[in-house]
């Protein structure tokens, strides 16, 4: 069983997050300041410290140094997310946003004990191919540092490559870097988008075509195949090559020839394939939709791409690589990235992955008027953020929220023993302080902002009790 030190002055957060931990089968410890964490218990006892970034005393970050090699996870509020991305380029191993649901807290908990016992069980020992970064690729998480260093070992044999991953996770990139580390870097590498060419051209447009093969063959025309001869075919999103086509391309991986549309003659060629997808292709040929020997055939080493949203601070890293090359290139001041705009980057699932980042951050460069800061709003991506001014409250009006359940929220007396959910301590915490507390208050013994306070008050349905609120402004 993984031991697990919760390190948080908030009781309330504290508890709730134990016994969530505990259900997940962890041991669980906790203490309230980094001082009675480091007087109470040894550190390096633990496969994970959980830690409030803000605590009574010395700050969270502490603990990162004084751990050694155990791995810090930092919990912050919204307002304190610059701090937040401070405390991982200083070593933690990354952080969560309070508040934060229980799937997000339970997935991130068993990511981190599970690379980190992999990396124990390497015993310290460097891998013998280098994982240095990729010329074009951001990264250096532990997901990032895998697929280089697959791509190293990968790249100076001739096997064929499929590559794998959602769409803007830059399979291009990886292709080509599998060329330029390879013995045929000096030779072409040929890029065929397979879906952007119409079905009744592709098998010419890859294989060639002798004159009068077909209506308005007016000339021999070598294949893209041939023209990689010597060098490396990337095939992007093979999956949507017609079936007749995959009969041909297997022939050129059997065999090692290719004949052209209209020819009775083969021509030898040595080309190295890499192709890539974001199907399912085994599944695509159990359906009959393509053909399984060419699938086992290019399925002989298969590169992950990882969607930005598994790649932790890479995504800030990789925003912030692109503020700079995007305000070079605007010549525009150095800018730099708002908390709100940190907490929308790092919060958003980016289906477009890193394609629809790049796209974000020029825009927002380009809309920006201000000379120092870009804000979330310039990125234009759906959060559906609470925004009002701090010194007004918005009212929930006739669209008052209501519970996920449909019912409102109840407000009866709780037993503290019970096996509450965060939402629920967050929900009980509310109804009982908020006629006693201002909206400042309670934010701030929730660890969260006032703007997130009334984004979660919407979402569960907890209104402001109205005849006390000029009272506690």
């Amino acid at each position: 069983m993984s031991k697990i030190l919760i390190v948080e002055d908030e009781t309330i957060i504290r508890t709730a997050l134990r016994k969530l931990l505990e259900r997940n089968q962890y041991d669980v410890d906790e203490a309230p300041s980094v001082k009675e964490a480091t007087t109470r218990y040894q550190l390096k006892d633990y496969d994970l410290i959980i830690s409030d970034l803000r605590l009574p005393g010395a700050p969270g970050t502490d603990l990162i140094k004084l751990a050694g090699e155990i791995p810090v996870l930092i919990m912050t509020s919204y307002a304190s997310l610059r701090s937040a991305v401070d405390s991982m380029r200083m070593g933690a191993v990354d952080y969560i946003a309070k508040p934060f649901d229980h799937d997000e807290m339970v997935t991130a908990v068993k990511r981190v004990i599970g690379k980190a016992k992999a990396n124990s069980r390497v015993n310290g020992v460097v891998p013998q191919t280098a994982s240095h970064a990729i010329a074009g690729m951001i990264g250096s998480s532990d997901v990032m540092q895998d697929l280089y260093n697959r791509i190293h070992k990968v790249a100076p044999t001739a096997a064929t490559v499929l590559i794998h991953g959602e769409t803007g996770t830059g399979k291009e990139l990886v292709a080509r870097a599998l060329h330029e580390e390879s013995q045929r870097r000096d030779h072409l590498m040929i890029s065929v988008n397979c879906a952007a060419i119409p079905e009744t051209l592709i098998e010419s447009e890859l294989f060639g075509h002798e004159k009068g093969a077909f209506t308005g063959a007016a000339s021999t025309r070598e294949g893209l195949v041939a023209a990689a001869d010597g060098g490396t075919l990337f095939l992007d999103e093979i999956g949507e090559l017609p079936l007749e086509a995959q009969a041909r391309l297997l022939r050129v991986l059997q065999e090692g020839e290719v004949r052209p549309l209209g020819s009775v003659e083969s021509r030898k060629v040595d080309v190295r394939l890499i192709a890539a997808t974001h199907r399912d292709l085994r599944k695509l040929a159990k359906e009959g939709k393509f053909r399984e020997d060419l699938y086992f055939r290019i399925n002989v080493v298969q590169l992950e791409l990882p969607p930005l949203r598994e790649r932790g601070k890479d995504i800030i890293n990789i925003a912030e690589s692109l503020l700079q090359r995007y305000c070079a290139q605007f010549g525009k001041p150095l800018l730099r990235l708002s908390p709100e705009a940190i907490q929308a980057i790092t919060t958003y699932t980016w289906p477009g992955n890193v394609r629809e980042l790049e796209n974000a951050m020029q825009r927002a460069v380009i809309l920006c008027e201000d000379e120092k800061e870009i804000g979330h709003e310039l990125l234009s991506i759906d959060l559906d953020l609470v925004r009002f001014d701090e010194e007004e409250e918005p009212t929930f009006g006739e669209h008052r929220a209501t519970a996920r359940n449909g019912r409102a929220p109840h407000k009866g007396p709780q037993d503290p023993a019970e096996d509450l959910s965060l939402e629920d301590y967050f929900q009980r915490f509310v109804l009982e302080h908020q006629d006693t507390m201002s909206e400042t208050e309670l934010a701030r013994k929730l660890g969260v902002s006032r703007k997130c306070l009334w984004e979660r008050r919407q979402r569960l349905g907890i209104p402001r009790n109205k005849s006390t609120a000029h009272i506690l402004k």
